[in-house]
């Protein structure tokens, strides 16, 4: 296929898509006229029904679920395609799977070096007071699963690609993301079997404001935080590995 081809498949599809949006925001409802039900109701009983304080983290994780699951394994697949189009590529142009010489990238400094890695903890515990309080506070296991992977990213921002390839290997976050993306599923799969229907809150909602409440909740925002933060570390991995290799040639 040629450039101008290309080019002009990019453009019509970037037309039809700009129509699209333009078409859906001029049908939207007046600001502060919500014309539907389902917040409303979600607002008067979500609390009392579930036991979560965070009423989109509850529809995310409870009343609408199912959809949450199909929109982490779009995350889980998009990132594995990524892997294996950038790591067949790495596999054809170099022989070694050793990383190149070079620990820090240009501009790095012992300044840089010395408040990145400082950040690195306290971005940490942030990460993860946002995935196990979603339920409580905003936040919840994607905005979590990111704040995640930023405290892993830190670390190569401040020249130290070695040791972020140290601290999270591609066969940790392989893992992180494969059984993030597997917990939600089996999360789903408990309430069919102990409460006989998919995605059934079947664990003890607990008092509402309590860290150990709104049931299966929490367990399906840490599943997945786990998956989130894997999945983004194995992508910006994979493009630092890509760029280290167009700079090795």
């Amino acid at each position: 296929m040629t450039r101008p081809v290309r080019l002009g498949l990019f453009l019509t599809g970037m037309a039809a898509l700009a129509a699209t949006l333009a078409v859906a925001v001029g049908d939207l409802p007046g600001f502060g006229h919500y014309p539907g039900p389902y917040g409303t109701i979600i607002a008067r009983t979500g609390v009392a029904a579930r036991h979560g304080t965070d009423l989109v983290t509850t529809v995310n994780f409870d009343y609408r679920v199912f959809d949450t699951l199909g929109e982490e394994f779009i995350l889980f697949t998009a990132v594995l395609g990524v892997a294996l189009v950038l790591r067949r590529r790495r596999g054809e142009e170099r022989t070694s799977e050793e990383p190149p010489e070079e620990h820090h990238f240009p501009g790095s400094s012992s300044a840089l070096g010395a408040i990145g890695l400082a950040l690195v903890g306290p971005v940490l515990v942030l990460g993860a007071w946002v995935v196990t309080h979603g339920h409580l506070t905003p936040g919840g296991g994607f905005q979590g699963g990111v704040v995640l992977a930023a405290a892993i990213l830190i670390v190569f921002l401040a020249g130290e690609y070695v040791a972020m390839k140290r601290v999270a290997p591609h066969a940790a976050l392989e893992l992180a993301e494969a059984s993030g993306a597997a917990g939600l599923a089996l999360v789903g799969l408990g309430g069919l079997i102990f409460a006989g229907v998919f995605f059934k809150n079947f664990i003890s909602l607990g008092s509402p404001g309590a860290i150990l409440s709104a049931g299966t909740i929490p367990i399906g925002n840490l599943a997945v935080g786990i998956e989130v933060a894997g999945a983004f570390l194995m992508l910006w991995t994979e493009f630092s590995d890509q760029a280290l290799v167009v700079r090795s040639r």
